[in-house]
């Protein structure tokens, strides 16, 4: 194996390890954690940025709760250098206790993050700690510096039992906490090898013979690091990596220099941190730790301000304090050290190194609507589609509407983008200020903003003079100050909305490719510098910008979820592990509300399985409510007691028999059918030789509604229509009923009437009775729906309306969505025709059935009825649940459902041709297939019992199948030839005894 693929191979089972670390971290009670981690920030306002990202995620449970965390900026906002910065967090520390040895037995994680970016400009306002890593995090967050730092780190605490850490917020670095080395006294540097060319723009490391750090050199030339032996032969140098962990003893001297006995002594603290001495932490702290260094050798090094007088009594003092110690060198491999430096770096990095990083699951496209294989990179960017974007090009934190034109090599940060052409290697940075307006940084990616117009800095493909002459500006009316550095020049228009704000970055573009007639419309603009946009940013509107475009990233990403049927887990993956939050489950509740038919359910349903509780009751409850609604309106409309019926005969009566679902079952149910259409194949039976469904009605001299249930022996009257105008209670016995005369218009569904009024209207009073003779209920033969259908005849008979057999279906179907049962078509077709037949629709929320009656040959039809059986379970189930679980199962795309929703269709086609063919025994293996089916659709079709009684008598039986959803009620058999009904009754009668379980007498109806 190549050594460069062992390393990747080690780093990322190391990172892997770091994230089970981190997870212990935020649940294990004895998991050893930071006691403080500390951020120093450049002043109040990021500081306040920082704090903000920080107890978000406390919020979210994604931090360790036990440590403290806490942002310092620097004192009074003035710049004091990280070594100052250094001193403030031991100021912070010693507050906090009232121990003489305040550093002893706490671990300290400090993270130097207050720099101003300027390499980087679009990270100046927010900082580069918070700037986003080309990763999606386990739980589905994007990672950030800030939190490869905290899941890195979690390991390290256990590694040692005080003393502080001390990471830089600009690099990233990636290593095992296992491999540190922390038997030392001082302090101890981690490094690791990179190539020389690196290191000329960081800290160097030395080694002497012992193993300590001999000299420290902080940004030196590749000559200088060559002659003085810090380049091994294969042209790498030992890495500062700016991780560097200092002991309690060296902690303890460098506090003495700002304090005495615990406590700070003001007059000493204000010598040390001030923006004169500026004082480093890499330059002035770390360099007296180094066995080669002199003092004279330290007074001369560069410094991070100015070298001043102040600046070199505090290296005196520095250099007394803690040059006894020394610096252990911990370099560590395999390691990895990444640097976000500059635009151009971070650029490559995305788009040219990114596979690179690919053993770290670093994408260079993350949190976009969906992915563009081969595309530009982005994070977290809403791109719409029919934009041209170079495939080197950046977008982060965007929107990118249609007709937007990208070049090459662009980075694109915070801004929105509606049509317009953006030239290559343009960077774009959107800003909103404290006071509400907004401004555009356009600047070249290559370009950098420490060089002066002296210099004729680099801008936008030119240099600063060009553009200066161009722009008909004089320097005085660009800069405030003798120095003319790029960073102070006022070129940006502060715009009132974010739209002029691009319009003036165009107008700069405009410019810089040399169009003087453009000058004069940007002369009148008043225009800041980018260090000032930084300053006076509103940094907090920053994160609420990304929060609300990742808002809508994963809202769009899960409607497309939603559009493409993939599963709930597969679109609740848009949210992450953290799941969808209080504000982005309204905003998906109010697109429902104006969404089509297939995708609002959908949207109730999904958000139903993404949440808890009573919200996920009350959302699938809004699921099945809506599609009940919007079939109901389909097929009778809102109002159907504006049509005035009147009596026409004096009494009717509707005998019909039940039915037995051989094929296509569940494809009738709705929403499948009305997306899909369904097909189904059954057949009309008789029980014990009667036809079982009854219905009467007749009309009653009283002026009153009565209802009754002969077969329950229950019966009211009714004086207040309000009282019928209600039937969603599945506990109420009369819910069929109002549903019937709800549906049929003889009760108006939402309108104010008195009885007297509606008797009027009708012509007197009404009788309506129902009886389901001597069958169980949860039988699995349809009697509810048959039940509907038998009132429905009866009623539109007791009015006179003639009604063909599709009128009939359409109104059970509405009396089903008004009850809220949900049930399909096929119960009512089988048991309202009469024969086999092959019931199927189109698409469509109005469902047309077509019936279609199966011609067997003579011969056929006998042997069915010989070898087709009944065999009740003495077991009930209830299809309300069950329906909710297996329809849920589709509408919730599971793959699995949908597969076999079609299977059975298929199924049932191929019985109509068997059956046509004559062919018993191929329609019975058909069954037993389909028998295998309906258990991959509800596991709970069978249970125990089912299976014990189709055990007990399979030599006899050569198909088996449930009766309805199964799981209870009737089971249905083919026999097997030359086997009859008695032999199997007396089989089943010998084992389950009196339990209820028999062979029933049925007969199919021709």
């Amino acid at each position: 194996m190549k050594p460069q693929k062992m390393k990747n191979l080690f780093l990322r089972q190391s990172y892997q390890d770091a994230w089970e670390e981190y997870e212990k971290s935020l649940t294990k009670k004895y998991f050893i954690r930071w006691d403080y981690v500390i951020l120093t920030a450049s002043n109040e306002e990021q500081a306040a940025a920082y704090q903000a990202q920080i107890d978000a995620r406390l919020k979210q449970g994604r931090l360790p709760g036990h440590t403290v965390y806490k942002v310092l900026p620097d004192p009074e906002g003035k710049r004091v250098g990280s070594g100052g910065a250094t001193f403030h967090v031991m100021k912070y520390i010693s507050e906090q206790t009232e121990e003489e040895q305040c550093f002893r037995n706490k671990r300290i994680l400090v993270i130097h993050s207050g720099g101003d970016s300027k390499r980087v400009p679009q990270y100046s306002a927010c900082g580069k700690l918070f700037s986003p890593v080309p990763r999606e995090l386990p739980d589905g967050r994007r990672s950030t510096l800030f939190d490869e730092f905290i899941i890195g780190m979690s390991g390290m605490p256990a590694r040692f039992k005080e003393g502080m850490l001390v990471l830089s917020g600009d690099v990233l670095l990636l290593f095992n906490p296992l491999q540190v080395d922390v038997a030392f006294r001082g302090a101890a540097a981690v490094s690791v090898k990179e190539h020389v060319e690196t290191g000329k723009d960081h800290g160097v490391f030395l080694s002497d013979s012992e193993g300590y750090v001999g000299n420290f050199l902080h940004k030196q030339s590749v000559d200088k690091l060559r002659s003085l032996g810090a380049v091994n032969e294969q042209g790498a140098v030992d890495l500062d990596t700016g991780a560097i962990l200092l002991d309690c003893d060296l902690l303890e001297s460098l506090f003495g220099l700002i304090g005495e006995k615990g406590r700070v002594v003001p007059e000493k603290y204000a010598r040390f941190v001030n923006e004169k001495a500026r004082i480093s932490f890499y330059g002035d702290f770390l360099y007296p730790l180094a066995s080669k260094s002199t003092l004279e050798q330290y007074m001369a090094e560069k410094a991070e301000g100015e070298i001043c007088e102040e600046l070199l009594t505090c290296r005196k003092a520095i250099w007394e304090a803690i040059s006894s110690y020394s610096l252990k060198l911990l370099c560590l491999a395999p390691a990895q050290f990444i640097h976000f430096g500059t635009t151009r770096e971070l650029l490559a990095l995305l788009t040219e190194e990114i596979d690179n990083y690919e053993f770290l699951d670093w994408r260079g496209q993350i949190f976009g609507v969906e992915e563009h294989p081969g595309a530009c990179a982005y994070s977290n960017s809403y791109i719409e589609k029919n934009t041209k974007i170079a495939a080197s090009s950046y977008i982060e934190d965007s929107y990118i509407y249609e007709g937007t034109r990208i070049g090459e090599g662009c980075v694109i940060a915070a801004v929105t983008l509606r049509g317009e052409q953006i030239p290559s290697h343009t960077a774009l940075h959107g800003l909103k200020q404290k006071d509400g307006t907004f401004v555009i940084r356009v600047y070249g990616v290559e370009d950098n903003p420490k060089v002066t117009l002296e210099e004729n800095g680099a801008f936008l493909g030119s240099d600063l003079p060009a553009f200066i002459k161009t722009a008909g500006l004089k320097p005085e009316e660009v800069w405030k100050g003798e120095t003319h550095y790029l960073w102070d020049a006022a070129l940006y228009p502060v715009c009132r909305t974010i739209g002029e704000a691009v319009e003036a970055a165009v107008l700069i573009l405009e410019l810089a490719a040399g169009r003087p007639d453009r000058a004069e419309a940007y002369r009148k603009m008043r225009r800041i510098s980018l260090k000032e946009s930084f300053e006076q940013a509103d940094i907090r509107e920053i994160a609420a910008w990304q929060e609300k475009l990742n808002t809508q990233v994963r809202i769009t990403r899960f409607l497309l979820a939603l559009k493409e049927r993939r599963s709930v887990y597969e679109a609740a993956s848009a949210f992450g592990s953290q799941g969808v939050t209080e504000a982005q489950l309204e905003k998906l509740k109010g697109i429902a509300e104006d969404a089509e038919f297939g995708l609002r359910m959908r949207l109730y349903y999904y958000l139903s399985r993404m949440t808890k509780g009573h919200v996920s009751e009350e959302l699938e409850d809004k699921c099945f409510r809506y599609i009940c609604d919007s079939l109901y309106d389909a097929s009778i409309g809102r109002e159907p007691g504006e049509k005035q019926y009147h009596i026409a005969r004096e009494e009717v009566k509707v005998e019909l028999p039940v039915r037995v679902n051989f094929g296509g079952g569940w494809s009738d149910t709705p929403p499948y059918c009305n997306e899909h259409g369904g097909t189904v194949l059954n057949a009309a039976v008789k029980l014990n030789g009667i036809l079982p469904v009854i219905v009467t009605v007749r009309r009653l001299d009283k002026p009153c509604i009565a209802l009754a249930s002969t077969d329950s022996g229950a019966y009211e009257e009714f004086t207040d229509v309000k009282r019928l105008q209600s039937c969603r209670d599945p506990f109420d016995t009369y819910a069929l009923h109002k549903a019937a005369l709800l549906a049929c218009g003889i009760v108006p569904l939402t309108e104010e009437i008195t009885m007297e009024e509606l008797m009027k209207r009708l012509g007197g009073g009404l009788y309506l009775s129902t009886a389901v003779m001597g069958i169980p209920r949860g039988s699995g033969l349809g009697t509810s729906s048959i039940l509907a259908g038998a009132c429905v005849k009866a009623i539109f008979e007791y009015i006179g309306k003639e009604a063909a057999e599709n009128e009939l279906y359409t109104h059970v179907l509405c009396m089903e969505q008004l009850m809220s049962t949900g049930g399909g078509w096929q119960d009512q077709v089988g048991g309202l025709t009469a024969g086999i037949k092959l019931a199927s629709t189109k698409p469509g929320l109005l469902q047309e059935i077509e019936v279609e009656h199966l011609k067997m040959p003579r011969e056929a039809i006998e042997e069915l009825k010989e070898r087709f059986v009944l065999i009740y379970t003495g077991q009930r189930r209830l299809a309300r649940n069950l329906l909710r679980e297996v329809v849920g199962g589709y509408i919730g795309s599971n793959p699995n459902s949908i597969e076999v929703l079609y299977e059975i269709q298929r199924t049932a086609v191929l019985m109509k041709f068997e059956l046509e063919k004559g062919n018993i025994d191929g329609f019975a293996e058909l069954l037993e297939r389909h028998w295998e089916l309906s258990k991959r659709l509800d596991g709970g079709s069978t249970n125990t019992c089912i299976d014990q009684i189709f055990l007990s008598c399979q030599d006899l039986l050569a198909a088996r199948m449930i009766c309805g959803a199964g799981g209870g009620g009737f089971l249905q058999a083919i026999l097997k030839k030359g086997c009859t009904k008695e032999e199997l009754r007396t089989r089943i009668r010998s084992v389950f005894q009196d339990s209820g379980v028999d062979v029933w007498d049925c007969e199919i109806v021709f």
